[in-house]
């Protein structure tokens, strides 16, 4: 696996925010991919060399759709080792679940400690300090789950306070932060949450079909990876907080639940996307960001907030979903960057792309700071899952000052 993270420990030459007492900060991020680098531009011909597909239809539609989706550059589990060794998982109607499941447990593990690695490193603190561990995937299916075994592969403290979330899909990264905020201000000053999550799409990999093309979308838009934050409240001298964590909120959809709908069968994961999701944000995601920008009118404050004088770190599910929100919102084409560049580099990586979409604000507000540009202070963490689901949170960069 390639192991990067952003470090977040560097000593800042500019003046940074101070959090709230008793407020959740994230504390560093890090990340990690597998070894297998995907370039989008050549990806149609090794795909359908592999899958033994010579549809000429299903080659335009799959390069069509490998333009559209934005993608440059994906990491991914799979590989010709792995086909070499287990032909069958690109074979139609092959019993394979439980060599997809094999693969992916074990790359999952790996991701995620050498993301949570990474992070650790960045934050500049102990392992023995970690007192709660929250991990997400919606790529393994065991029990212990993966939350033991991330912190068995870690070496944690076995009093270490473990939660798991399961198949929440691309709004599962806020949805760990929403649950690693409660943790960490519950639990008091000296609490420091572990958020790790990590994805691959080995149970859904198979050959492609005429009679299953929404299957090209998620070919051509989903990598793997891993992500990692470090949440905790009142941080020391020592740590940097990057975001105050002020407000969560939860939201489904009613009525909704088959416009993301994933089935595990003796095949794999059979996954399909509607084509109404991008429209269904559209039509409520500004009801939802105005509930949660609610959130900090009791506190006093001398700036309302609007759309245009805040930040927007935001899941990249896809260009199309980016761009209605841009619509919707009337939002300026650069608030969406960090999303976009993340969508860019590393595909729709389901719970791990909010991760990736922190970490270039992080490097955002550096660049910002250095050449004394203003930025917004207060922002939106947003992501939309299964369900379908609304998850949100009412932030603050802390990053988010001139240079003294």
């Amino acid at each position: 696996m390639v192991s990067t993270d952003v470090d977040t420990t560097k000593q800042a030459t500019y003046a940074c925010l101070a959090p709230n007492p008793g407020k959740a900060t994230v504390l560093a991020l890090g990340h990690a991919f597998p070894q297998q680098l995907v370039m989008q531009d050549y990806f149609v011909d090794g795909f359908m060399r592999n899958t033994h597909c010579d549809d000429p239809e299903i080659r335009e539609k799959l390069n069509r759709l490998c333009k559209t989706t934005t993608v440059k550059t994906r990491y991914v589990v799979m590989s010709d080792e792995i086909l070499k060794s287990c032909p069958e998982l690109a074979q139609e109607g092959s019993p394979t679940m439980k060599q997809r499941m094999d693969i992916s447990n074990k790359a999952v593990t790996q991701m995620a400690t050498e993301a949570s690695l990474a992070c650790i490193e960045a934050w500049g603190g102990d392992l023995s300090a970690i007192t709660h561990l929250v991990y997400v995937s919606s790529s393994e299916a065991r029990f212990p789950g993966g939350d033991l075994h991330l912190a068995r592969a870690l070496g944690l403290s076995p009093d270490v306070r473990r939660v798991m979330l399961a198949f929440t899909g691309c709004s599962g990264g806020v949805a760990g932060l929403r649950v690693a905020k409660g943790l960490a201000e519950s639990s008091g000053p000296g609490s420091r949450v572990l958020l790790a999550t990590s994805e691959t799409t080995i149970a859904g990999f198979r050959p492609p079909s005429p009679d299953r093309p929404y299957d090209l979308v998620g070919v051509a838009l989903f990598g793997d990876g891993a992500g990692a934050a470090i949440v905790g409240t009142d941080p020391t001298p020592l740590e940097r907080p990057l975001f105050e964590l002020h407000s969560a909120l939860q939201r489904f959809l009613p009525d909704t639940e088959k416009t993301i709908d994933g089935r595990l069968t003796e095949e794999g994961i059979k996954f399909q996307l509607g084509r109404e999701l991008p429209h269904i944000i559209e039509a409520h995601v500004e009801s939802f960001c105005q509930k949660l920008m609610k959130e900090r009118e009791g506190d006093h404050h001398d700036q309302q907030l609007s759309y245009d004088n805040m930040f927007w770190a935001v899941h990249p599910g896809g260009p199309a979903i980016l761009t209605k929100m841009e619509g919707r919102l009337g939002l300026d084409g650069g608030k969406l960057r960090a999303s976009r560049s993340a969508l860019r580099d590393f595909g729709n990586a389901s719970s791990n792309t909010i991760v990736y979409v922190l970490e270039n604000m992080v490097e955002d507000s550096r660049r910002r700071s250095a050449e004394r540009e203003e930025e917004c202070e207060w922002g939106l963490i947003l992501a939309f899952g299964p369900g379908i689901t609304f998850e949100g949170i009412l932030a603050r960069n802390l990053q988010a000052r001139a240079a003294n």
